[in-house]
């Protein structure tokens, strides 16, 4: 495909002005994404949507046979001169099965190529079985070293008995070429089987398919590529399909991602050529940007000799079948050669809030209805999220604009509209400032699960090592940015220095580190 071609592509494919299409996460699926795949599928001569007509179920239960045939033949098979006609057989069979099929070669997959659990449990039995010998660091002559041979014995049938049979299909698959992205394809449908229903023995399949790809996908097996305007349009094309944080709208919008101020690098694997299986995009700035719009319409861009900060804006993995392995951790390693920064979406924040005024609503209704308690009592779970100051700042905007009972009604009521006035009204910027960056510093910081922050963007790079160093008020008027965080953005800021230190609190003790500069939020927040 040609850059005439690609630009035509992309006009079709996505609206200049409408950035909301795509969803956000660390590693995303998008619509964009299923579309490449679908087209991926129909060039490779695939159906692509994964569906059989009902008047084809003969045909379809054949085709399933067949495929599971060549499955079999292909963990069975000793001889290996005719091992990659079988595993080519597979995987362009399984690509043309139906959705349902899918499902019921996976859980064959799962359930009758598993470990044999009669052999692992008569090992164990006999394991169980011996007499210790002496203390091994005692022992001394081959005679009674000979007393362990029975342990070493056992131990070394056990480890194989604890192998499930479908570990040759991916062995094998991993060296045949085209094999990997065909388990990337596999791993996807056994996600999406898995987001539906939870199936034990698929889930310990995903789980060791998993380990797998963490081997494979080592730092040493993987290329670190700088995409440049010069490289083939057909990368450039999965670069604009696959970009999830901020949409590319244009060819122009695409240039400029890759010209003067801008880096664009990404992991490539000779097993999948031609396509990055993650991304990151980078600007060179000489001052930490506070707003995205700084970053993606500074026209001209300043010259790189007076940058002093690389700042990563977004950062998208191509491969759904990829999914928890972190890969953004090396991309991030590799890329970084002094301090860095990041301006992040968050994007939990505004659910996780309007979930909270929510439940503090109902509570207030329920002690309103209730009958009389004594002066002072109130709801043990009651909290008023607001300061005095805040409060008494909503409540002070005219009616017409900001009605509500109190101060958390009116900011409900505010947020929720989904014409976004609030952000045209200097009055209502200014009264809900101070609640919405003190109440994000809270979120980012002291809202956790397991111990670690909720929002999985700050998740992500915390564990590689980021310490969060600014929120940025109106960073991001998008309605994506408003819907998602009442347009406020997080810089995280990596130092060399201190990655591995942070990341290693990070992950013992879920100690988040912060700059001073956030330090005013948080005080704030814990006088509250």
């Amino acid at each position: 495909m040609n850059k005439k071609a690609l630009s035509i592509l992309m006009r079709a494919r996505m609206k200049p002005n409408d950035r909301t299409s795509l969803s956000l996460s660390p590693i995303p699926l998008t619509n964009a994404t299923s579309q490449m795949q679908q087209q991926n599928s129909r060039q490779n001569g695939s159906p692509g949507d994964g569906n059989s007509a009902p008047n084809d179920s003969g045909n379809s239960e054949r085709e399933f046979k067949r495929v599971r045939a060549s499955m079999h033949s292909a963990i069975s098979m000793s001889k290996t001169e005719v091992l990659d006609d079988v595993l080519n057989n597979f995987s362009e069979g399984y690509l043309n099965l139906s959705h349902e099929n899918r499902r019921k070669l996976l859980l064959v997959l799962a359930r009758e190529y598993d470990l044999n659990r009669s052999q692992v449990r008569e090992l164990i039995k006999q394991y169980l079985g011996l007499e210790h010998p002496a203390d091994k660091a005692q022992v001394s002559g081959s005679e009674d070293e000979g007393l362990f041979s029975s342990f070493y014995r056992i131990e070394r049938n056990l480890r194989h008995a604890l192998q499930p049979v479908y570990e040759v299909l991916f062995e094998r698959l991993n060296t045949h070429p085209g094999g990997l992205r065909t388990l990337s394809i596999l791993r996807e449908d056994i996600l999406s089987i898995l987001a539906e229903e939870n199936i034990a023995s698929l889930r310990a399949l995903d789980s060791y398919l998993m380990e797998k790809f963490i081997t494979w996908l080592s730092p040493a097996a993987l290329e670190l590529h700088q995409i440049t305007w010069d490289d083939p349009a057909s990368l450039l094309e999965k670069i604009v399909a696959y970009e999830a944080v901020h949409p590319i709208s244009n060819l122009l919008d695409l240039k400029r991602r890759l010209g003067i101020g801008r880096r664009c690098f990404g992991y490539l694997h000779p097993a999948i050529p031609g396509e990055p299986l993650i991304f990151i995009e980078v600007a060179l700035l000489k001052d930490i940007a506070q707003t995205i719009q700084e970053v993606l319409w500074d026209n001209p861009p300043i010259p790189e000799s007076e940058a002093t900060c690389a700042l990563f804006y977004s950062i998208s993995s191509t491969q759904p079948g990829l999914a928890g392995i972190n890969l953004g951790k090396f991309l991030i390693k590799r890329v970084v050669t002094q301090t860095f920064a990041t301006l992040s979406p968050i994007p939990g924040f505004i659910s996780w809030l309007l979930s909270k005024l929510a439940s503090q609503r109902l509570l207030a209704e329920g002690d309103n209805l209730s009958q009389p308690q004594a002066e002072g009592s109130s709801s043990t779970f009651y909290e008023n999220i607001l300061k005095p100051e805040e409060e008494e700042a909503l409540m002070s905007l005219p009616k017409d604009i900001a009605a509500g009972e109190n101060g958390m009604d009116v900011m409900f009521n505010l947020l929720t509209s989904t014409s976004y006035k609030w952000i045209h009204s200097p009055e209502l910027l200014s009264a809900l400032k101070s609640p919405l960056m003190r109440l994000c510093a809270r979120y980012l910081l002291q809202e956790k699960k397991r111990g670690k922050a909720l929002d999985s963007v700050a998740n992500f790079h915390l564990q590689n090592g980021a310490m969060v160093e600014r929120i940025n008020w109106m960073a991001d008027r998008s309605d994506k940015g408003l819907s998602q965080s009442g347009g406020i953005m997080v810089n995280y800021v990596y130092r060399l220095d201190h990655i591995e230190e942070y990341a290693q609190s990070y992950f013992n003790n879920g100690e988040i580190h912060t700059s001073s500069d956030l330090h005013r939020w948080v005080d704030a927040t814990d006088t509250a």
